[in-house]
């Protein structure tokens, strides 16, 4: 049986998670919310750690984890924000019930920045599910605004989160289009990236409003980094060739003989566009919304791993060169 008063010690925690029923887990939070700074670290790093592996079990708990979110320890924010992230990945309806306090932590400028990126990546998630829930006016703006004006490990999850809203619903970010196109120059490339692709997906469904953005756009074809080159010709392939003056038609075909397979497809998808205008070709399907789905995950993926210079001695983590003094999954100075 569960002591509904004691805050049960880390292991035993994660049994109760993993056994028992959520009415009986609920009580098992709520009592170590009021355990010592020390006690409430380990648990919430054991709970963090089965998030990573059974983020299945966290469902029907959202509500009184995200009490953590507002934890006086900022390890403890960090680790209950990270913990949203895999459960949101894994599945996003369990963690409807946190937006509000997901976005609580977004919206606050004097949150420990990590905390903020790892709440913008969890909303992100759930966003690609349920894009109502989470692209209220006040959430877009705090994602669109932080681009600017955010540290660096911020504005690529702040990034990656718009794309994923345009990736849920195209509709969201149409008004939005020139905005993000500022940011087709930043000096991530994670960032440049994650709004290529956001606005790939826009014109999935509004091909001319990437108009709006033609030469942010073309100066990409041109970029370091094989998979915004080939989002910024899927681009040009996803728009109407006729909204764009003097269609890049050549610099797409040069694309071809990149030698990047993603720079490749991608190149000759917008040069065959450009000669036809708006005829799709039936035997591809990129500059779809489903072709995105599927290809973005396995990219951020490579481009994040690229990224790490270095594993956490505490708990493993990958860390990136960019990072801040403290590992972003346990909270330990690097």
């Amino acid at each position: 049986m569960v002591d509904r008063t004691e805050p049960p010690e880390p292991a035993r925690l994660v049994e109760i998670v993993e056994t028992e029923p959520v009415d009986r887990v609920r009580d098992a939070l709520t009592a170590l919310a009021a355990s010592p700074p020390s006690v409430r670290k380990d648990a919430v790093q054991a709970l963090g750690d089965l998030a990573d592996d059974a983020p299945s079990r966290f469902d029907g708990l959202a509500p009184v984890v995200a009490s953590f979110l507002t934890d006086e320890e900022r390890a403890i924010r960090l680790t209950t924000a990270k913990l949203f992230v895999a459960v949101a990945e894994a599945d996003p309806d369990a963690v409807l019930g946190s937006v509000d306090a997901l976005g609580a932590r977004l919206g606050d400028e004097d949150e420990f920045y990590y905390v903020r990126a790892r709440s913008a990546e969890a909303l992100g998630y759930v966003a690609l599910e349920h894009p109502d829930a989470v692209a209220a006016p006040d959430v877009l703006a705090d994602l669109r605004v932080g681009l600017a004006f955010d540290e660096p490990e911020v504005t690529a999850k702040l990034a990656k989160a718009l794309a994923f809203v345009a990736l849920g619903d195209p509709d969201r970010l149409r008004h939005l289009v020139e905005h993000l196109g500022d940011h087709l120059d930043a000096e991530s490339e994670l960032v440049r990236y994650h709004v290529c692709t956001a606005l790939v997906a826009t014109g999935c469904e509004h091909p001319e409003r990437l108009a709006d953005v033609r030469d942010g756009l073309a100066a990409r074809l041109d970029d370091p980094n094989p998979y915004v080159r080939g989002r910024a010709a899927e681009a040009f392939g996803t728009a109407r060739a006729d909204v764009f003056e003097d269609y890049p038609t050549a610099r797409l075909r040069a694309l071809t003989d990149d030698e990047e397979s993603f720079v490749t497809e991608r190149g000759a998808f917008a040069a065959e566009r450009g000669r036809s205008g708006d005829r799709r070709s039936e035997e591809s399907d990129l500059g779809t919304i489903a072709s995105l789905r599927r290809t973005t995950g396995s990219v951020i993926e490579e481009l994040t791993t690229a990224d790490a210079v270095g594993d956490c001695p505490h708990c493993g983590a990958a860390l990136p060169e960019s990072g801040p003094p403290m590992c972003p999954q346990c909270g330990a100075p690097r």
